[in-house]
């Protein structure tokens, strides 16, 4: 029993389990976010960990907390120029998609003998949104590779939509606990949500990267002491406005990711790791708050089973081409966007407000929403690969190399950065020496990526076909010689 260990070697023993999980989900294409939510269940209560852990408040503050750092992360490696064509759209479905979910969960769940119209508008509203951890963790670790801007709109719909949830969600409480709640100052408050949300995100976005330039602080390790900074006083500013911190925080992260301050490589490096280690602490917490024995009830696989259909299958179908009526997507792209409709640990995580208000049906709705989650995961998430190839919608994934080295901005540096060049097959390059290269002044290859290994380069290294340079220099000379390589390869060496 580990409630008999050490509680410091229990955690390491559960970050370590998911560590090996995480890594293990590659290769038997299980999202990993299922084998986090199943360590945490072995490691409680009904599980031979025998952990008791019944504290939904507690669940709850670590959910808000662990879902701010991974929706700043994800916004901060979201690249503007990548969303900027589907802004438009990822809002829409990211409000109007969400609120039409909620209400159309509502009518097949109202028919059910045990909730009431009012049960089911909480709970449809509990379930309506996609889930950005999972939307995120599947597509990069699967390496899913997508036409068009659809991995764009599908993570920038699933790191934008939970702020919409959530208002769902507590105004849905509130309703149960007053009935007379006037419809027009609900949605007076969410605009207000909204509004405040979104201008809070810019303002600390912009402010941040003001701060960081301005700084400059000298022990680079406090960096990332910044940055958690950062993320917690948008996201407790914005909630002391009324505003929404979900939302704060995935802006604030976009637009520090779209511009250009000292050791910004560092933060997002760090950010991501620490994305990550909320994401398993998240799960196990949430894991370890669910008795299994309760999900695998007759009653709940049999409700969650109708409700997984109806959501899947009629409420995210209906809800995405009602959103995307007026877009330029075509019937096959919008078919792909309702079946990435994943549910993870954001409805977990909303489903445990009721806990905390004392709902007498608290539980059993916990425990539906627990096997939707572990439903759709299981369903949607194993099958995307698969989905977007019958689609014909998958495209190939330009697999991003891990160099043994790593350049940053630090005081001082300028306007120099690192950038990939490939060499094509047909280049005029090949078979040429390094020294036979007449780059411009201040532009230099690092190193040499050819197949697995890494080559430092000296002037009599011949370069091979699909050779990818790491080259450093001035960012406007880094266009200037990746243009001439790669859009005009039949350009002699020194007009470079």
């Amino acid at each position: 029993m580990l409630t008999q260990v050490d509680p410091f070697l229990v955690a390491g023993l559960l970050f370590f389990l998911s560590l090996v999980a995480g890594a293990l989900s590659e290769k038997i294409k299980v999202p990993a976010l299922i084998l986090f939510l199943g360590i945490g269940m072995l490691a409680g209560v009904d599980g031979p960990g025998g952990i008791r852990f019944d504290d939904a408040g507690a669940a709850n503050d670590v959910g808000t907390f662990a879902l701010a750092f991974i929706l700043f992360s994800g916004g901060f490696q979201t690249k503007w120029s990548d969303i900027k064509p589907i802004i438009t759209q990822g809002v829409v479905l990211s409000t109007l998609g969400v609120f039409l979910t909620a209400v159309i969960m509502a009518v097949p769940i109202s028919f059910l003998y045990i909730f009431d119209y009012k049960d089911a508008f909480l709970l449809g509203a509990i379930i309506s949104s996609t889930d950005a951890a999972a939307v995120f963790s599947i597509l990069r670790t699967q390496k899913i590779g997508l036409k068009g801007s659809l991995k764009p709109l599908l993570e920038f719909e699933s790191g934008s939509n939970d702020p919409m949830a959530v208002f769902l969600t507590l105004t849905a409480v509130s309703w149960l606990k007053s009935p007379e709640m006037p419809l027009m100052q609900m949605a007076v408050k969410f605009v207000v949500q909204m509004l405040a949300g979104g201008a809070m995100g810019l303002i600390m976005g912009y402010a941040s990267c003001w701060i960081i330039q301005r700084l400059k602080i000298s022990n680079e390790a406090l960096y990332p002491v910044l940055g958690i900074s950062i993320v917690l006083a948008t996201f407790g500013i914005t909630e002391t406005v009324y505003g929404n911190g979900y939302l704060a925080v995935y802006i604030c992260g976009i637009v520090m990711g779209g511009e250009d301050f000292l050791y910004k490589f560092s933060l997002q490096r760090f950010h991501e790791g620490f994305a990550w280690l909320m994401q398993i602490i998240m799960f196990l917490v949430l894991g370890l708050l669910v008795n299994p024995k309760d999900v695998i009830s007759a009653d709940v696989i049999g409700v969650g089973m109708l409700i997984s259909f109806c959501l899947m299958f009629v409420a995210r179908p209906i809800a995405t081409f009602a959103s995307t009526a007026l877009s330029k997507l075509d019937w096959r792209e919008k078919v792909f966007i309702s079946w990435t409709g994943l549910r993870g640990a954001v409805p977990i995580i909303l489903a445990t407000y009721p806990l905390t208000e004392g709902h007498p049906q608290a539980k059993y709705i916990f425990n539906v929403i627990f096997f939707v989650v572990l439903t759709s995961v299981m369903l949607q998430g194993k099958t995307l690969a698969q989905a977007a190839t019958f689609l014909g919608l998958d495209a190939e994934v330009r697999e991003t190399k891990i160099y043994p080295l790593a350049f940053d901005r630090t005081p001082g540096s300028g306007t120099e950065e690192t950038r990939e060049i490939d060499l094509m097959p047909d280049s005029i390059f090949i078979g040429k020496m390094v020294k036979d290269l007449h780059f411009p002044e201040g532009v230099t290859i690092l190193l040499i990526n050819r197949g697995s290994k890494f080559l430092i380069p000296k002037g009599n290294t011949e370069l091979n076909a699909n050779d990818t340079l790491l080259i450093f220099g001035e960012r406007a000379l880094l266009s200037q010689v990746e243009e001439n390589l790669n859009e005009r390869s039949d350009l002699s060496s020194e007009q470079l």
